[in-house]
């Protein structure tokens, strides 16, 4: 590995701008914000927008559209009963 082409590799806290939830990680991006951690250290702070707090999919309120098939949209389109609807 060479030196002194990678970039520094420090510990920053990520913070979701909608929710306020905060966790800490590695990252190389610098911030001008600090924040004290909960073990009394002061880290970079780094805004974000979405995280796995505030994201539809990992909170559950994601919407999914039900994609009919083409036997189905066939039987709405002619008005034909579901033959396993009628068991």
């Amino acid at each position: 590995m060479k030196q002194g082409i990678h970039p520094e590799y420090h510990p920053v806290v990520f913070m979701d701008s909608t929710t306020g939830f905060k966790f800490l990680s590695g990252s190389t991006k610098h911030s001008q914000e600090t924040v004290e951690w909960e073990n009394g250290e002061t880290y970079p702070l780094i805004r974000v927008e979405i995280t796995s707090d505030s994201h539809p999919f990992y909170t559950g309120r994601q919407k999914f559209t039900q994609a009919d098939g083409r036997v189905d949209r066939f039987n709405k389109k002619y008005g034909l009963a579901d033959a396993n609807a009628a068991e």
